[in-house]
């Protein structure tokens, strides 16, 4: 993820050696006193928002103190404060989480009631992550010296926002981010020096977003020493759009125009500063791309590239074979650790295996505690936990200094934008520590059965999607007997594909229009976040269901016990991941059917009115 500076100085008078001396010593004196950080930032919260509605309903009455405020906050789950976060969306004005006026809502990816949920935030939050990217450089540069003598490509995009009831603007963290003048008007670093130009990034039509950043990014090809996105999935979408339109990009490098589809003028006006006539360049680039294999792509374009700088933990792990393939096994690095709750912490170790990635928490960002995970049946890909703690398990969350190596655990934070003690739901182990801070490994987000993108669904949620689709199968006389799904990720977009095993007790065949409308009607059943990636951002492709043979789930529960699954505690998954069991299903597929069309999505919530 790119970083932003916190630098004031001009051109001439930049030490670059200077800044990031004073980067690491920062971490290094937060992580050594680590406890005494996260003491003070508790009780800089707690006296500021002394006499906010939430805490005085708690009975807090000012105390400042961990064991006061440990005894009196219980902690929550966003369903818990979905009436206040309303209240505020809604246009109340006065102090109820916060002492500060809340600026806007950052929209998680996360759900409740199939709708983004909305996590305040204020002003100076943008000044705390501004912090955390001006980390990531200095700790980079470390391993891959020189990275200033060139640029990053990134392809950084905008997403739509839309407005709250009480006119506050609700809209992802990225966008929020790039939109504001830490982005826009930064100061002079040469870390963040982008083939993109600002214009490119902030456009808000995603199709001549990316191709003028495609288009910047390939004139300036020598020059990329770092390539990106914010996640895995992201970044390969651009390489398959280069795929696709390369014979026009080339022709713009050709003859020193950019294509007309390219209608945005500041877009036009930002690209053709950086876009001149170059046949040799435009004959390199119709070389390369129109052979037959695409292996290595990125290292042959941009043959300067020291690494790839995309996030592949938790789910997109899934996306690294791809991505070492287009590079040609170039480092995958992940450097930080955030969500729109807010920013956590930072890899230390930036150019380590995807499978060894962890995190060093900064105790400046919030207050942490952790909640033990307790696990019986060794399952990663999915962890349940319950939505509300009892008073013992209240009690067994500890503080960042208190985690002990191995243990799984909870993230639970409190911010300044004024989430107390507010579960984040992703799952975490401790790995190692950085003087008294722990390294965290991200493990997985908790329930999540399927994702491909920013997407996250449960195995509630899609077990009710897919009952509103069977309703499809009545007439016909047909049930579903069983099902299970994965995300295939070996199509770009990926997409989610659904094995039914059918009970057939009609004479009439069904036609392939109802299974067509069976993958809709899960499609549009799904949460809002899933339905933007396809409608909108084209991040997901159109859902399948895969009919299969009767006997299938027979099959598949043999070879679990195979495995060594316990006959009598047996049941069928509603997700599979692992690749001989997805391989099984494939081999007794009888029909394939896709969703017809994309499902309905509008920005902000549905009991929203249209402002």
């Amino acid at each position: 993820m790119p970083e932003a500076p916190k630098n004031t100085l001009k051109t001439s008078d930049y030490n670059l050696a200077e800044k990031n001396k004073i980067s690491l010593q920062f971490i290094e004196d937060v992580t050594s006193n680590a406890d005494e950080v996260q003491k003070k930032v508790l009780e800089e919260i707690l006296s500021r928002n002394a006499h906010v509605e939430y805490l005085q309903r708690h009975g807090l009455n000012g105390q400042t103190d961990r064991e006061t405020f440990k005894k009196a906050v219980p902690v929550i789950t966003y369903e818990d404060i979905q009436p206040d976060i309303n209240r505020i969306a809604n246009g109340d004005t006065s102090q109820i989480l916060c002492s500060k006026p809340i600026s806007e809502f950052l929209t998680s990816s996360g759900t409740s009631g199939g709708e983004r949920k909305l996590m305040p935030t204020i002003e100076e939050e943008l000044g705390r992550r501004s912090l955390l990217y001006s980390l990531l450089m200095p700790v980079m540069t470390q391993f891959v010296p020189g990275l200033e003598k060139g640029k990053g490509m990134y392809f950084l995009f905008i997403k739509s926002e839309a407005k709250t009831p009480g006119g506050l603007v609700a809209r992802p963290v990225l966008t929020s981010y790039y939109k504001s003048t830490h982005f826009k008007e930064r100061p002079y670093d040469p870390y963040t020096n982008y083939t993109s130009p600002n214009e490119t990034i902030l456009c808000p039509d995603s199709y001549q977003s990316m191709y003028s950043q495609m288009l910047c990014g390939l004139c300036q090809h020598k020059e990329v020493l770092r390539v990106g996105a914010v996640f895995a999935s992201g970044f390969i979408r651009a390489i398959r759009f280069l795929e696709k339109h390369w014979k026009l990009l080339a022709s713009d490098i050709r003859t020193g125009i950019i294509d007309p589809q390219i209608t945005d003028p500041s877009v036009r006006e930002a690209v053709m500063k950086i876009l001149k006539s170059d046949p040799k360049l435009a004959d390199f680039i119709e070389a390369e791309c129109s052979k037959e294999s695409w292996q290595g792509i990125i290292t042959r374009l941009w043959p300067n590239t020291k690494y790839v700088d995309v996030i592949v933990t938790g789910t997109m792990s899934q996306y690294i074979p791809t991505l070492d393939y287009y590079s040609n096994g170039l480092p995958l690095v992940c450097t930080m650790y955030a969500s729109s709750e807010c920013y956590f912490g930072v890899n230390l170790n930036p150019i380590c295996k995807p499978s060894e990635v962890s995190y060093t928490l900064i105790p400046t960002m919030a207050y942490f505690e952790f909640l033990p995970v307790h696990r019986n049946n060794g399952v990663i890909n999915s962890v349940s936990m319950p939505k509300s703690l009892n008073e013992k398990e209240q009690q067994e969350l500890v503080d960042l200094v208190d985690v002990k190596l191995d243990q799984e655990y909870e993230l639970v934070v409190t911010t300044y934008a004024g989430l107390y003690r507010y579960r984040v739901g992703d799952v975490l182990r401790v790995v190692g520590f950085k003087n008294k801070a722990p390294r965290f490994s991200f493990i997985c987000r908790k329930n999540v059965v399927l994702s491909i993108d920013s997407d996250k669904t449960d195995e509630v949620e899609l077990q009710s999607a897919v009952k509103n689709a069977v309703n499809h199968l009545i007439p016909f006389d047909a049930t579903l007997a069983e099902y299970t799904s994965y995300a295939d990720t070996t199509t770009i977009p990926g997409h989610y594909v659904l094995f039914w095993e059918l009970s057939l007790n009609g004479s009439t065949p069904i036609p392939p229009s109802v299974f067509e409308d069976c993958c809709l009607t899960i499609e549009e059943s799904l949460n809002s976040v899933y339905r933007q990636g396809r409608a909108s951002d084209k991040s997901i492709g159109p859902l399948e269901i895969k009919i299969v043979e009767p006997g299938t789930f027979d099959k598949l529960m043999d070879y679990a016990i195979s495995l060594g699954a316990s006959i009598n505690q047996y049941k069928t998954p509603r997700c599979v991941k692992f690749a001989p069991i997805v391989e099984l299903l494939n081999s007794r597929v009888v029909t394939c059917y896709f969703s017809p069309k994309c499902p309905k999505w509008a920005p902000g919530h549905k009991q929203w009115s249209k402002n």
